[in-house]
């Protein structure tokens, strides 16, 4: 059996796991904001000094990619990169909207959702746990119209924010926020190709709003005046 430890630290919740094959061992999930640079190892060591595991019993880190806070992915898959070169073990990443997905056993179409803010989304779709659509970023308004014609749709993830227009639109739509599941991607990462760990990066799906608002005022293509001002 595989020894994997997960976690997610893509949005305000961590979400850190321990499983051994399918057993879970360990996990903890804290959904209050923090600074996850600072509380994500000392979750890690608590978890693996409570199951009597040295870092040498891992076979595999499992990371969700993204999308997500650009800092939470950043420490998350920082994080990771550095135990599997270190420990020279392997590594996977994992949809951090699939880390959404835990516990939804329903056979309806499944839609994870991250708060992108200004009424935009981080969307999934899923059918029996796999994506039918890949993962991106979209207004919600076309989400909710992408969605209207189907029959059975279950909101899970960030979605307290969009109840109401959930509500308004798709009336027999299921609604659940849920939190990541380090312990779901752990699963599903066991049954994944190891990723190359040098050249593995977070999955923003959406440029940083830094790099949006330069972009704007800058002709695309034209580098000239931003390699002077550098």
């Amino acid at each position: 059996m595989m020894k994997v430890l997960a976690f997610d630290t893509s949005s305000k919740a961590l979400s850190v796991s321990i499983l051994d094959g399918d057993d879970l061992l360990a996990d903890i999930t804290i959904n209050i904001k923090k600074n996850h640079s600072v509380s994500l190892m000392p979750a890690i060591d608590f978890l693996m000094q409570s199951i009597n595991w040295a870092p040498k019993d891992l076979d595999r880190i499992v990371v969700a990619e993204g999308p997500g806070s650009y800092t939470g992915l950043r420490v998350a898959v920082a994080t990771a990169k550095m135990l599997a070169y270190s420990l020279k073990i392997e590594l996977v990443g994992v949809s951090s909207l699939y880390a959404l997905t835990a516990g939804v056993s329903d056979t309806d179409l499944v839609v994870p959702l991250m708060d992108a803010r200004r009424n935009n989304v981080y969307i999934g779709f899923y059918e029996n746990g796999r994506a039918i659509e890949p993962d991106h970023h979209a207004a919600f308004e076309e989400v909710l119209a992408f969605l209207k014609d189907k029959e059975s749709v279950h909101f899970v993830g960030e979605v307290s924010a969009f109840r109401s227009q959930i509500e308004a639109a798709l009336p027999n739509a299921q609604i659940t926020e849920t939190l990541p599941s380090a312990q779901a991607i752990g699963r599903l990462g066991q049954t994944l190709e190891a990723v190359n760990v040098d050249a593995f990066v977070p999955q923003y799906l959406k440029r940083v709003e830094a790099e949006e608002n330069w972009l704007k005022t800058h002709e695309a293509g034209n580098t000239d005046n931003y390699v002077k001002r550098v």
